[in-house]
This record gives structure tokens, sequence and C-alpha cells, in this order.
């Protein structure tokens, strides 16, 4: 019996080493191929082993420096405000609807659940934010629509409440003096680090990857995100690949430019900070969404 379960163990380990080399194995070669010389990969297409490296990729995305330092900032403010008040508005809008004695809570559920399901199209989201709310080419534009509230994030941190957080220890927290917001502050939001770094693991993502607020919303490139950023150099390569009728020193210029590999390493840069990020939420990421998922 001890020989079966060891050999499901090593079988358990075999198969998880290679799911985990799978995922792996990806990054690896894009960041290879971000390394790799324009003419090997033309040639030979992608390879973990080029026959010629070269750093032009890099070399060119620093000459875009002043941009993608911008950029940069703007990603890291508006990653780092928006996931805050997303948290904020998440987690006291989930509280009260995991209270049994909040009246209505069932209904407030269902508007949350419904806005799931449906919602009022691109145009109509356009004209208010733009028309009504007057954000467009500000830095709320980034922050704003379709990101700072999401209904299943609601849910999420409001099974968490019911399943982890003890009534017992609000009404313990009442008896002593303490009040709704002074209870929530200090006794449920500290009982729930695992949520909220799961939650706010998702909504840092979602900041930090955005591009779609940034193309409807802004047309200032003072505002530009690191996406937008990115997308408009990928976009100026390949007009200076393709157009035929550049002069004859802009299309020598073009020629050499990495137009391979830039995507490659502008695909490095993008990801690279979450990777980072991710380490420091791990720990808590398995355990908030196996427990704020159990309904």
């Amino acid at each position: 019996m001890a020989n079966d379960s060891k050999g499901m163990q090593w079988i358990s380990h075999i198969f998880l080493a290679g799911f985990s080399l799978a995922c792996l194995i990806p990054f690896v070669l894009l960041l290879v191929s971000s390394v790799s010389s324009e003419s090997s990969i033309i040639q030979n297409g992608y390879s973990f082993f080029p026959e010629q490296f070269s750093f032009k990729a890099y070399e060119y995305l620093g000459s875009h420096w002043g941009e993608l330092g911008r950029a940069y900032g703007i990603t890291v403010f508006i990653t780092v405000v928006g996931t805050a008040a997303s948290l904020a508005m998440t987690s006291m809008l989930a509280y009260p609807m995991s209270r049994n004695d909040i009246p209505l809570k069932h209904f407030w559920a269902f508007l949350v659940f419904f806005t799931l399901l449906f919602n009022g199209g691109l145009v109509p989201s356009y004209l208010i934010y733009t028309q009504i709310f007057e954000i467009k080419n500000t830095i709320w534009a980034l922050i704003i629509p379709g990101l700072l509230m999401n209904g299943f994030n609601v849910l999420l941190m409001r099974t968490y409440f019911m399943t982890s957080v003890p009534p017992a220890l609000i009404e313990a927290a009442q008896i002593d003096g303490a009040g709704e917001i002074k209870a929530f502050y200090r006794i449920v939001l500290p009982l729930s680090a695992p949520i909220l770094a799961t939650i706010g693991l998702f909504e840092a993502i979602l900041y930090w990857n955005d591009w779609f607020n940034g193309m409807t919303y802004v047309t200032d490139p003072e505002l530009f995100s690191i996406q937008n950023i990115l997308n408009r150099i990928i976009s100026d390569i390949q007009f200076l690949s393709n157009n035929s009728n550049l002069s004859s020193s802009a299309a020598s210029s073009a020629a050499e430019l990495p137009s391979t590999s830039v995507r490659m390493a502008i695909a490095v840069i993008g990801v690279l900070p979450i990777l980072i990020a991710y380490p420091f939420f791990q720990k808590y990421f398995i355990k908030g969404i196996a427990i704020g998922a159990v309904k």
C-alpha cells in the first residue's frame, strides 16, 4: 500500500514537472528569440539555439526609452491606483452582501450577477464616459471604464466573507463597542488577506495588460500606457517595413529594423513586471481562489 502511494506521488510529480516545463518553454523561446538576429530568424525560424545573437531589438526599444519610460510610469500609476480603488470598492460592496441581517441582500446580489450577463455596449459606454463624465484624454480614462468594478470579483469576495469570516467575531467586536466600519477594517479585512491578494492580482494583471481603454478614450500620446506605446512601435515598424514609397535612406533604415525580434522584445518588456510580482502573491492565490469559489 505504501509502495502504491509513493508510486502515485512520483507519477504526480513527473506529470506536474512536465506541465510546468510546457508552460515555461514558450517563455524561454520568447526570450531567446528577442535576442536573436533578424537574419537568423528569417532564414531558420525561431530556435532555442539561434546561429547568431543580437541585441538590436532592445537597442531599438532603448532609442524610444523616453516614451517607454513615461508609459511605464503611467502604467504603474494606473495599476497601483486602479487596483487599490477596485479592492476598496469590491470589498465594501461584497461585505454587506455577505451579512444575513442586511435587507434585500439577495436583490443586490442579483443586480451584481446581472452585470455579468448583460451590458449596455460600447457606444453607450463611450458616450457616457466622454460626454457625461468627460474623462476622455485624462488619466481616469485608463482607470475607470470596464476595469474598476467586476461583478465576478464581488461575488467571489462575498462568498469568502460568508465562509471564512465567523459571524461570532463580528458580534464580539460589536459587543466591545466597535461599529460596522471599525469591525470591517479591524476584523474582516485582516482575516481576508488571501482573497484580497487574489483579486488584487487579477485586477493588477487587467490594468497592466489593458490596451482597450487607451485605444478608445485616449488620443494624447502623453497619456499612452506601456501597452499602447508598444502597439504603436509595432505599427511604426510595420509601416516602415511595408511602405514601398519611402526614400532610399528611409528604405535602408527600414530594412535594418529588427521587425521580427522586436515583437519578442516587446512581449518580454510587457510581461516581465507581472512575472516579478507574481511570486509575492502566490502563497495567497490558491487559498483565496479555492475558498472564495466554494459556492
